[in-house]
């Protein structure tokens, strides 16, 4: 108990020093219930929302795969899964009440909350973290003084099971519907002072400290083959719990902040220096000050780094992507179902893993995607949109929203298909991992491209589209619709792409080559404007939130400043009709940051950013306030961020692309380009500097910074330094 105590003196003097820094989130009261205020904490698949009351903590408990839900042939929204809350810990202290000095925190480049505060002359401090190597959340309260600690600990199951108190062991085990089963165990570690089982809670009383440690799973494999279920969770959650409990807490923390550094401190961003006063504000107010005057380049970068952390907290290997609203939620019937909408949402989850250095969190969507195959080949084959005059049908399709158990919902995405199988391309474009491709990747987008290759239009004049399309959430049904050829576009250059590398299957390849090249392409109409449709009917007036026409521009690449300079301008003109204000709301802001670096325009790319930054746009723990809350903004904008600052889609690495005035000095270290290179980059007075540039496959690589242009050979492991007129030795 001597040593055990040594370890939560280090702990607590530790999260003192965690206090400072730029990123850190922090307020001067505690979160109402709901989403849009607690702390998020997750390591990967179990999640908590902190509240962080003194006398009546409340952490909502998430566990990724918690789902209703199970295949739907009819594709009826109502039918389709939800992603449901697990439960939550309660921690009751009632001689807490009326505490003064309070302060809650959420340090994201250690993954770690806090909550400090004074009751009765004691100071009493909170640490939480969710551990991805010991597989637990884990809740430190520590006090100045001894025996401050009495009162109650209770689980309160989201459906209705009722808790099993034995000792200092609190378990609740349940079953949805669907037959999903699920546990969670909490353990409970006294300092000093006594704790008793007693019904459904466990009591303490006069503790000097406690850890409270919290392991959850549920059945859920992503095997369709099994049907989605694996090994009973029970078993396994109890040993988690029990082994991380029987550690030193400084050893259990120290392990999950060196597992989450090891991601998050890949990339740093500097783009100036807030004045101190703003940073002494609290976060929610730091946001009003921000609306109205700007000027607070810390409070950009802590958004920039939000959407890392977010990711990393919800979206491991070997675990559930992102859904809608990440890995945090609080209702059994949440908003869209806080499932996978394939539209836009899942898709901007994933925009920033590639490029800002988290390639590993991007595989649990590529995962959820593979394990879903054989039911949406069903579905698809049944639906009566896409039978084929032959009366075969080849490869899948998706709709709308779809869950985790073959479920889909809502209208039919018909190239919500040839988007996933963009990430797909994408993870091995940054990579050049060509085992994943030739075994993962390849087989899936060449079977999409044989869905389309069925289901092409010809035209009286031989050009192609794809028939009955759909501009999401926007418009009517049609024949080429341009968000579906330019999504169509994408997916057939990737596959010839793909079949290059890996030097097969030249005869379909060249085919579908033919194909692409015969798709009807980009339109100019009548006012300057991209077109959506073929139809020349865009209102200029059309305020909509979906830019879904410029897929082209990002995350696609047909449209370019430099090669398609007409279409960038008409794709400029429609972007800026849109507008910023009316049902244009949070991710909107965040596609038209990362649309406007692609046309290079820092200046609107940053209005975007502050867009996204204001109440408005953003709750006060700066989850995406699309009503109630969602996420993908908070992804997106990181995603956008990055293609301000380097692009590598054109078959080079353009450096400060478009960088806005307001950064006139900062550094960048750790973005990543495709072909497998690494990058870091400096500038001042709105000048490159220098970039470092690494490389992980070693071959050509190729630099743009303006006007200037290089060429240097690299070699696997071997890194070099430019400068601004990107000549090396810099």
């Amino acid at each position: 108990m001597v040593r055990t105590l040594l370890v939560c003196v280090a702990v607590v003097l530790g999260a003192q020093a965690a206090w400072a820094g730029d990123l850190t989130l922090w307020y001067d009261k505690p979160a109402k219930k709901g989403m849009n205020e607690p702390l998020p904490i997750g390591n990967g698949h179990m999640g908590g929302m902190i509240l962080a009351d003194p006398a009546a903590e409340r952490i909502v408990l998430n566990e990724s795969s918690l789902w209703t839900g199970d295949e739907n042939p009819s594709g009826d929204y109502k039918t389709m899964g939800s992603y449901q809350v697990l439960g939550s810990l309660l921690i009751d202290l009632p001689s807490h009440a009326g505490a003064t000095a309070y302060r809650r925190d959420l340090n994201i480049g250690e993954a770690v909350a806090h909550t400090k505060y004074q009751a009765g002359g004691v100071t009493y401090q909170r640490e939480y973290f969710c551990s991805s190597p010991d597989d637990v959340l884990v809740v430190r309260l520590t006090a100045d003084k001894p025996g401050g600690y009495t009162g109650t600990i209770a689980l309160e199951d989201g459906h209705k099971a009722t808790a099993a108190a034995e000792k200092n062991q609190l378990t609740v085990s349940g079953a949805l519907d669907n037959g999903v089963k699920y546990a969670y165990c909490l353990m409970v570690v006294n300092e000093g002072g006594s704790l008793v089982a007693a019904g459904a809670k466990i009591e303490f009383k006069d503790c000097n400290s406690l850890t409270l440690v919290v392991s959850a799973r549920t059945d859920y494999v992503m095997d369709y083959g099994k049907k989605w279920h694996g090994a009973d969770p029970q078993p396994i959650v109890t040993k988690a719990a029990a082994a991380a409990s029987a550690k030193p807490c400084e050893a259990v923390k120290a392990a999950h902040v060196k597992d989450f550094q090891a991601l998050f401190n890949r990339v740093s961003l500097d783009l100036g220096t807030t004045p101190a006063d703003r940073l002494a504000l609290p976060t929610n107010q730091r946001k009003v000050v921000y609306a109205k005057d700007g000027g607070d380049p810390a409070l950009e970068e802590l958004m920039f780094q939000y959407g890392r952390y977010l990711l990393i907290s919800c979206s491991r290997p070997g675990w559930l992507p992102a859904n809608l609203q990440g890995l945090w939620n609080d209702s059994n019937t949440p908003p869209w179902h806080c499932d996978y909408h394939a539209n836009i949402n899942v898709q901007m989850n994933y925009w920033l893993a590639e490029p800002a250095n988290l390639a590993e969190c991007h595989e649990p969507l590529l995962a959820l995607v593979r394990s879903q195959l054989e039911p949406w080949r069903k579905a698809t084959q049944d639906a009566k949109e896409f039978k084929t005059a032959s009366g075969k049908s080849r490869g899948w399709a998706v709709r709308t929203s779809h869950g985790i158990h073959g479920d889909l919902g809502w209208q039919w995405d018909n190239t919500a298909n040839a988007w996933y199988c963009q990430h797909l391309w994408w993870h091995y474009a940054f990579s050049g991992d060509k085992e994943y491709l030739r075994n993962f990747a390849y087989p899936m987008i060449k079977e999409t491209c044989e869905f389309w290759e069925d289901r092409l239009k010809a035209l009286p004049d031989g050009r192609l589209v794809i028939p009955n399309a759909w501009s999401p959430e926007h418009g009517p049904h049609e024949d080429g619709v341009s968000y579906s050829q330019q999504i169509v576009y994408d997916l057939f250059s990737n596959y010839v792409a793909a079949g290059e590398v890996l030097g097969i299957d030249k005869e379909y390849r060249d085919k579908i080559a033919a194909l692409r090249d015969k798709l009807v392409g980009p339109q100019i109409g009548k006012w300057g404007q991209l077109m959506e449709w073929m139809t020349d009917r865009d209102d200029p007036n059309d305020h909509h939130r979906h830019t879904s026409h410029l897929f082209a521009v990002f995350p696609g690449n047909w449209i370019s400043v430099a090669r398609t300079p007409e279409f960038a301008a008409a794709a400029k003109k429609s972007l800026d009709a849109r507008g910023e204000t009316g049902d244009v709301r949070e991710w909107s802001f965040a596609w038209r940051t990362a649309l406007y670096a692609r046309l290079h325009d820092g200046e609107a790319a940053h209005r975007m950013f502050q867009q996204l930054l204001s109440d408005r746009n953003t709750c006060l723990n700066l989850f995406g306030l699309h009503p109630p809350m969602q996420m993908d903004g908070n992804f997106g904008i990181t995603a956008g961020v990055s293609e301000m600052l380097m692009q590598s889609h054109e078959n080079e690495i353009n450096l400060l692309p478009a960088l806005p005035k307001v950064w006139a000095a900062g550094s960048v270290r750790g973005l990543r380009a495709r072909g497998g290179f690494v990058v870091d980059i400096a500038w001042k007075d709105g000048n490159l500097t220098s970039a470092t540039v690494r490389s992980t496959l070693g071959g050509p690589c190729s630099l743009r910074c303006g006007d200037a242009k290089a060429t240097v050979e690299t070699k696997a492991g071997e890194s070099f330094t430019v400068n601004a007129a990107l000549k090396k030795g810099a």
